[in-house]
């Protein structure tokens, strides 16, 4: 299975990478996961400013970074976006990134790491909506990261000893969202095959 690890931050000194980099290297220690890390910062996608939805239009013809972004999209099975929560919601650049998609993620599910206030919850909430709109599927498990993800992951993107210490702490129920994404994406793909 291929899955796309988004990290949905683009500022300076991001603690959102960290916790990405956690998740990238976690989904690479498995043998049923191709991983794909898609950086938004690798994608500077301008302000999405299309006069027609992208869903609306058949005539649609992209080029540059969009078609890139796009391509990238399609060629998953499935998904985790990593996002901090900004103001009660995701960052503004990921909010566009998603602007930009027609049919890319359609019937393909994804799961959420959030990190920030009440552990990035109101962000992970705003995500599913999209995700829906875009015709995604939002799995139930996610993990909302309520520690200080500066303090407990380093650069490299390894968790602190004080956490995965614990019986019951992310680096357990991040195996399990991994076989619930696997799970609902053969069963996904298998539908789709069908349709």
């Amino acid at each position: 299975m291929k899955v796309g690890i988004i990290l949905g931050s683009i500022r300076e000194g991001r603690a959102t990478e960290r916790l990405a980099e956690w998740v990238v290297k976690t989904a690479r220690q498995r043998q049923d996961l191709e991983v794909e890390y898609l950086d938004l910062r690798e994608y500077p996608l301008p302000f999405f400013n299309e006069p027609i939805s992208p869903k609306f239009n058949p005539n649609r013809n992209l080029s540059g970074v969009p078609k890139k972004w796009l391509d990238k999209l399609q060629d998953q099975d499935a998904y985790i976006v990593v996002t901090p929560e900004y103001n009660h919601s995701i960052p503004g650049v990921l909010k566009n990134a998603f602007d930009y998609l027609d049919w890319q993620v359609q019937k393909k599910p994804f799961a959420i790491v959030s990190h920030g206030g009440a552990g990035g919850a109101r962000a992970a909430g705003h995500l599913k909506h999209i995700i829906s709109e875009v015709r995604g599927m939002a799995i139930s498990t996610n993990i909302a990261f309520t520690h200080r993800v500066s303090e407990n992951f380093d650069d490299d993107g390894n968790l602190s000893k004080t956490i995965t210490s614990q019986e019951h702490g992310p680096h357990v129920t991040i195996e399990h969202l991994l076989d619930e994404l696997t799970w609902y994406s053969n069963a996904l793909s298998a539908a789709r095959s069908k349709a």
